[in-house]
């Protein structure tokens, strides 16, 4: 997928297939290789082995983790990216198996420009506030 920045250019993000599949290869080789440790640690009775197949136990586990984040980051991404397709404020085309998105107005730009402007300016000091969201300032609805 791909999103407009303020600037006019288009910044790529991957679609993370190719990572899935390298992340999936990578845990087909450490599950077989740590079955074969284990079966070789058994049959010998070598904790060295056992050892080094639990070790490979946890990187499996990593892996594993890895890809489920990985699956919820892109459906998150893609919830908003269609939420903001929806309420028309970016457009979205097919490009091979990914999408590409921009700004559905020029002017949103300058908006989003001028938002990074405040927020660059103000976010530490209402980040340090003591009494933000207390309601002292105005704030309750």
């Amino acid at each position: 997928m791909t999103g407009t920045h303020h600037d006019g250019h288009a910044h790529g993000t991957p679609s993370g297939e190719a990572d899935r599949r390298w992340l999936s290869a990578a845990l087909a080789l450490i599950v077989a290789f740590m079955a074969a440790e284990v079966a070789a640690g058994l049959a010998s009775g070598s904790l060295a082995l056992l050892s080094d197949a639990a070790h490979m136990l946890t990187d499996a586990g990593s892996i594993i983790l890895a890809l489920v984040a990985m699956r919820l980051a892109q459906s998150t991404v893609s919830k908003h990216l269609a939420c903001l397709r929806d309420c028309g404020l970016v457009t979205s085309e097919p490009s091979g198996r990914a999408s590409v998105f921009r700004l559905a107005q020029p002017a949103l730009a300058e908006v989003l420009a001028a938002a990074e402007t405040v927020l660059a300016a103000t976010s530490n000091a209402v980040a340090l506030c003591p009494v933000w969201g207390t309601g002292c300032c105005g704030d309750e609805r």
